[in-house]
């Protein structure tokens, strides 16, 4: 038997220290997370996404009573993205979440929405930027496989 160590390189920045652009994107996210649709978990999550040409396309989680039915923040702004920019690569993804209106600490994607990056970036043959906004900082992290190591990607398929 051996151990195999896996490495996940992420920064921890202050806001201050991410582009202008990276900026408008958590406002985005924080805006958007203040909109969700969250009435069962009053966990109100937001996302927004930067495409290659400049656009951002924003979402938030969409809660339902019939738990799988609903849709996580991440999911719902790369899915629109993708609907309504389906040429332009997504270049960074923000995510804050808010709990009784207060920014919560780093809030990671769940295992269907880093697959969905996966997916993306293989679209688009490229990583994407993932931060996650917290309450004093932003994590921030090179592309979808640091959160998805040992990943299940289209390569399994064209074999």
């Amino acid at each position: 038997m051996r151990d195999i160590n896996i490495e996940v390189k992420v920064q921890s920045l202050f806001i201050n220290e991410l582009s202008d652009k990276e900026r408008q994107l958590a406002e985005q996210a924080y805006i958007a997370a203040e909109r969700a649709y969250a009435p069962y978990s009053r966990f109100y999550v937001g996302a927004a996404v930067l495409l290659e040409n400049g656009a951002i396309v924003s979402g938030n989680n969409q809660e339902n009573a019939a738990y799988p039915s609903g849709l996580c923040a991440e999911r719902v702004a790369l899915f629109y993205a993708g609907a309504q920019y389906p040429n332009i690569p997504v270049t960074t993804l923000a995510v804050i979440a808010l709990k009784g209106g207060e920014i919560q600490e780093h809030v990671s994607p769940c295992g269907s929405c880093r697959q969905v990056l996966l997916e993306t970036e293989q679209r688009y043959q490229r990583p994407i930027k993932i931060l996650l906004c917290g309450r004093e900082d932003v994590l921030a992290i090179e592309g979808a496989t640091s959160l998805l190591p040992l990943s299940f990607g289209k390569e399994y398929l064209d074999k």
